[in-house]
């Protein structure tokens, strides 16, 4: 076998080396160089220097990436950035390092007789072809599959899904963004009748006070939060934290307020009593430019295969709703969550101020549940309620995880129930997408069929017989991982992996094709704001290293879809995204031209007569908005938002005698998602080497465990064992633990539960009920 697949657990041990960042740091403020190309750099001036987003987050900072000699060098923030302004987070000053890891891919793999064999791309291209033509012809179209991601670049995802869906004619497409933006997708849609946040990170300058739902924005968006806290120097700023731990956020914010798990439900209905019962609601506003509505309720978990559910919204009227909210008085909600009845006031007060502007931030603790679109649903009605919404300063603001999950999976679709424009189910945006594919409108079918987790249990179960990976790592990253491990493995199974680097996912692949990094191509992002990006290749890949939507490209053409791939390779990216404008035309969703990207840092859209829109749904700031009302929320047919009933659900699983811990999941500052990336960058390695359990004080007395001492965690489903943290970084509560996933050789996705919610199919990562054992 090749030594880059078998070694990379020791390779990654290894990884503690002391690196030079520090001298190099000393000698060129503000940027930082990888350690193995300082030696001979006498100047920063003669590195040339050319702008990109960030590889990571989904804040989708700007960079200036330095090269010399066909090497990336050297980063430093890009101070035309509106996103960062030249600041980076420490992930974002050492990117780079990772291109020249020791096993990086460069060479096709293919398995034969269990053991890998180097190969050309050629040779490797034609047997995905094949391979992927033959289970066609076999099984049929829908036995075969691609999982995406949203670190996809725009082009990337767009192809994958022509082919998909266009060519071959399947909606068995689905992304890693299913892990973590789908409930905020099922959102804004239910409330709004469109995706995406109607405010920009300019809020942040406008905004009186922050309220951060679950969301540990200093270790995971840490460029926003440090211009929140610098907001807080310059004027009277408050933060809160709202969050079921204590985290880094929680020690930096003005007030901490925990609750019990998936009780965020309760209390964002208290907030809603408390704000309607006291006279704060803007009745003008409601009045004008909402309506409200209930859906099903008692609506499942999805843990058991093939699992269907479908909401059936209907209308009520504000009687029935303020009749609900009698459910939920402080006092009520307050025995349940946790949160006391002077916290729930408090918050109430802080929307329902009219002399303050109001931005709700949030990521994976409100869409990683298992009423992920409900939590998302019931803070939208807050801002409703208020009328803070659509203004500067005032606003909900869902941020992403990955730096493209809203350009590629959510903009493109890369959902197996999107089209770039609009969805497969209706007939007009099928039709849409065929006129610009130049396919038979009958040939894109007109029902979804799997979400990832589900993707993943039918390549188990055998209905999807081949399936392509690009630019993920679901053997570390999806939940209750270890059946879908062995499914991949079956003897009928075809798993092809396009990585830069070999992980598990690449351990269980018939095929590995390597892909190039980040600026080793030209590529566009789209981040949590709406705005799209735009950078040019800068560097070569290694070896036989090619990118992703050329390997798409490459494989449809063999299986003899070329002509519906008529782009050249040198300008492929810029071909495709001016095809892919065109399924955004006009004033709601316009896409800005390649040359204004080219030009400068991004720009959001709705572009509109050459000027980005700023705050969506209001005619102050909204070319779209057509009305004749101050808002317009054109994503429904009335132009008005909706306030939805959503009632508190219990978790799918909770602690008892046998399982009496809470088990939550998440990262830390130094690692992005499995760590494929970050735990081969020295620095960031040496800081976090390995993942941890954090426990508190107490449980760690009462099962007698000290800091460093083995603890295995042991759920109905798997277990895993790792090295206690006691007051270290986080704090959870007591009869809580908590864990990050990005550690490969600590799998605590082994022990996760696959429950999701019903309406997006986000699984929950952060509730389900474990023991500990002291090792």
């Amino acid at each position: 076998m090749i030594n880059k697949v078998t070694n990379r657990r020791k390779f990654l041990k290894k990884m503690a080396a002391a690196s030079a960042m520090t001298a190099a740091a000393a000698l060129f403020p503000g940027i930082i160089f990888a350690k193995e190309q300082i030696q001979g750099i006498k100047s920063s001036a003669s590195l040339k220097w050319n702008k990109a987003p960030c590889r990571f987050c989904g804040v989708g900072c700007g960079v200036l990436i330095g090269t010399e000699n066909g090497k990336a060098i050297a980063v430093k923030g890009d101070p035309n950035s509106s996103v960062n302004k030249g600041l980076c987070c420490v992930k974002g000053y050492h990117q780079t390092i990772c291109m020249y890891a020791q096993d990086r891919l460069t060479k096709p793999l293919v398995k034969k007789n269990g053991k890998y064999v180097e190969t050309s791309m050629e040779e490797a291209l034609d047997l995905v072809a094949s391979k992927m033509k033959e289970t066609i012809e076999k099984h049929g179209k829908d036995s075969v599959a691609m999982y995406t991601s949203g670190q996809s670049t725009i082009p990337e995802g767009y192809v994958a899904s022509k082919f998909m869906k266009g060519a071959i004619g399947t909606n068995n497409l689905d992304c890693n963004a299913r892990l973590c933006m789908a409930s905020a997708v099922t959102g804004f849609l239910t409330s709004f009748g469109a995706d995406e946040p109607m405010g920009c990170y300019e809020d942040i300058d406008h905004a009186d006070i922050f309220i951060t739902w679950g969301n540990n924005m200093a270790e995971m968006h840490p460029v926003l939060f440090s211009r929140m806290l610098d907001q807080r120097l310059k004027k009277n700023v408050k933060i809160i934290d709202f969050a079921t731990r204590t985290t880094r956020s929680s020690m930096a914010s003005d007030k901490s307020i925990l609750f019990k798990p998936q009780t965020d439900l309760a209390v964002a209905n208290a907030i809603a009593y408390e704000i309607i019962n006291n006279g704060w609601m803007n009745e003008e506003f409601v009045n004008e430019h909402c309506n409200f509505n209930k859906g099903l309720t008692n609506i499942g978990y999805g843990t058991e295969d093939k699992f269907k559910f479908k909401d059936k919204p209907e209308k009520i009227d504000f009687a029935s709703y303020k009749e609900f909210l009698k459910d939920y008085t402080p006092e009520k909600v307050s025995k349940l969550s946790g949160v006391s009845v002077k916290d729930i006031k408090y918050l109430a007060n802080l929307y329902g101020d009219p002399n303050k502007k109001v931005v709700s931030f949030w990521c994976m603790g409100m869409n990683q549940h298992t009423r992920g679109t409900w939590i998302n649903n019931l803070v939208y009605n807050i801002h409703l309620l208020t009328g803070k919404i659509s203004q500067p300063g005032n606003g909900p603001f869902s941020l992403t995880g990955q730096p493209s999950a809203c350009g590629t999976a959510r903009e493109v679709g890369t959902f197996t129930h999107k089209l770039p424009h609009g969805v497969v189910m209706n007939e007009k945006d099928r039709e849409h997408a065929a006129k610009i594919w130049k396919v038979p409108v009958e040939r894109i079918p007109s029902k979804p069929t799997y979400h990832a987790t589900e993707m993943f249990r039918a390549l188990d179960r055998g209905d999807i017989k081949f399936i392509w990976t690009q630019v993920t790592n679901p053997m570390v990253s999806l939940p209750k991982v270890s059946r879908y491990t062995k499914g991949a493995e079956k003897p009928d199974r075809f798993v092809v992996v396009s990585d830069v680097f070999p992980t598990p996912t690449s351990d269980v692949a018939d095929v590995i094709l390597p892909a190039a990094w980040h600026i080793e191509k030209s590529g566009m992002y789209g981040n949590s704001e709406r705005r799209t990006q735009y950078w040019d290749k800068m560097v070569d890949p290694p070896g036989e290293a090619m990118a992703d939507a050329w390997q798409t490209i490459e494989v449809a053409r063999r299986m003899g879809y070329g002509d519906l791939f008529p782009y050249s390779k040198e300008k492929h990216e810029e071909e495709i995204y001016n095809e892919y404008r065109l399924h955004h035309v006009g004033k709601k969703h316009n896409m800005a031209p390649l040359e204004v990207l080219k030009s400068q840092a991004g720009a959001m859209w709705p572009f509109v007569d050459g000027k980005e829109t700023k705050w969506r749904y209001n005619a102050k700031f909204d070319p779209a908005c057509d009305n004749g009302k101050k808002f317009h929320f054109y994503g429904k047919k009335d132009g008005r938002a909706i306030i939805w009933q959503r009632p508190y659900e219990a978790p799918a699983e909770s602690p008892d005698n046998e399982y009496p811990f809470w088990l939550n999941t998440g990262r830390v500052i130094e690692h992005w998602h499995t760590g494929s990336m970050t735990r081969r960058i020295p620095v960031l390695h040496q800081a976090m080497p390995h993942s941890y359990v954090e426990l508190h004080p107490d449980d760690a007395v009462k099962y007698n465990i000290s800091n460093g001492q083995k603890v295995k965690v042991i759920s109905r489903r798997g277990t895993t064992i790792l090295p206690a943290s006691i007051n270290e970084r986080g704090l959870p509560t007591k009869g809580q633990v908590f864990v990050p996933f990005f550690d490969e050789n600590m799998m605590i996705n082994d022990v996760t539960l696959d429950a999701f919610c019903p309406i997006s199919k986000e699984p929950d990562y952060k509730k389900c009920a474990v023991k500990i054992e002291k090792v």
